[in-house]
């Protein structure tokens, strides 16, 4: 086995900015850079963007020799020093999410996040991929053209953009077929299953909604598996989530790689706020908030909360979403269940009754049972007080009860109040 011969284009930060972070992205096997020149514009508007070539892939050379996904992982570093060493972001996708967990368990000193789209600990099974290492090598990659449409995209995607369906699927056609057949094998030996909950890097794990590849399921067990995890879809797409919707993949990558710091907002000129009911100009942060907002409180809140904004709340409901939701609630360092955990101790805690009903619906929908959101408040109730806790057994109670009302089963798991 040897470290491959990778190539990589460099994108600059489009401040300028030589020392600014750097972001790596992987690409998934039979694609190029290619696969990512849909959200550079986006990335490189704060970060220096790295995108490499698999072996035999678009500019890099064809192997020589058999490699694993440790000898991609070690490959990688070999680029990034070659720009300037130091930490930096990675995001993959498919056989580059396969490198980028290898890279989190290899050199976690050099990774800041790592973002797992469309891939796992370990991805299909070995027969399954040496059988097709033996089919390129007898056929070339023009046989994998059928299935790798079926596999790549998502319904309708080829008719709605022949465009970048085409040309993903040309690129397959010029990839070498014995380096495409060592990256199977590579695969083929690949399984950190055992190794992932040693993890602590924030991680991001990104699945398609229509992937038949990689389910979300799969994903969101991954996401178990491993402590800074936290799982995401994209809606629409399958295995290509950046050819496909690369906006969303984009809001969901930027709060991971440049969150930004609450100090930075405290301390922001009042010269550079705008001037009352100035309409907010919307950025990825908002939308990555928006679409988390909607996932945990329900389009019906959100709608409502949306058509009662007046120019005097404006700028506060810009706020919630922009940084409760934008910033705090997609951050990969707590999962969705423990935030809301979090949150229904908060609030009792503060006596935020107003609020409380709307996160038992949240904690709900998140994944806590009754029977946990009743052991949150009991446990507040030793730390907090029983008169908060017992205010709050009384909400949680009416929420469950115009639940049951919509047809939902009730479990005697609440304490009666006083």
């Amino acid at each position: 086995m040897s470290h491959p011969t990778l190539l990589c284009t460099l994108d600059p930060a489009l401040s300028g900015a030589g020392d600014a972070p750097l972001l790596v992205l992987g690409p998934s096997l039979g694609t190029t850079t290619a696969l990512w020149a849909g959200l550079v514009a986006t990335l490189s508007q704060t970060h220096r963007v790295l995108r490499f070539d698999l072996p035999g892939h678009g500019m890099s050379p064809a192997a020589t020799d058999a490699f694993t996904v440790a000898d991609l992982a070690a490959a990688v570093i070999d680029l990034v020093d070659a720009v300037g060493g130091g930490d930096f972001h990675y995001a993959g996708i498919s056989l580059g999410g396969a490198v980028g967990l290898q890279l989190a368990l290899d050199y976690p000193q050099r990774l800041t996040s790592l973002a797992v789209i469309c891939s796992g600990s370990v991805v299909g099974t070995p027969e399954g991929w040496l059988t097709r290492a033996a089919q390129v090598r007898a056929s070339g990659t023009p046989a994998l053209i059928v299935g790798s449409a079926e596999r790549w995209f998502a319904p309708g995607f080829l008719e709605r953009d022949p465009g970048s369906g085409s040309a993903a699927l040309h690129t397959l056609m010029d990839i070498d077929d014995e380096s495409y057949a060592r990256c199977c094998e590579a695969l083929a030996g690949f399984d950190v299953t055992d190794a992932v909950g040693g993890i602590r890097t924030p991680t991001l794990l990104v699945a398609g909604a229509l992937d038949q590849v990689i389910s979300t399921a799969s994903m969101r067990q991954l996401g178990e598996r491993m402590p800074t995890a936290q799982v995401a879809e994209v809606a629409e797409a399958a295995h290509l989530p950046s050819l496909e919707r690369p906006e969303a993949l984009a809001a969901l990558l930027l709060p991971l790689i440049a969150p930004t710091p609450l100090a930075a907002v405290l301390n922001t000129p009042v010269l550079n706020t705008p001037a009352p009911n100035t309409p907010v100009q919307r950025d990825s942060v908002y939308d990555a908030g928006m679409v988390v907002r909607r996932e945990v409180l329900g389009d019906a809140h959100v709608d409502r909360a949306t058509a009662a904004i007046t120019p005097e709340t404006a700028d506060f409901q810009d706020f919630i979403t922009r940084y409760a939701w934008g910033e705090i609630w997609t951050r990969p360092g707590l999962d969705r269940r423990t935030r809301s955990f979090l949150t229904i101790a908060a609030l009792v805690t503060g006596g935020h009754e107003g609020e409380l009903a709307m996160h038992v619906r949240a904690a709900l929908t998140n994944g806590l049972s009754r029977a946990e959101i009743s052991e949150a408040i009991l446990h507040t109730a030793i730390y907090a007080g029983v008169p908060a806790a017992n205010a709050a057994f009384a909400i949680a109670r009416e929420t469950f009860a115009d639940l049951d009302a919509a047809g939902a089963a009730l479990p005697a798991d609440l304490p009666a109040t006083n």
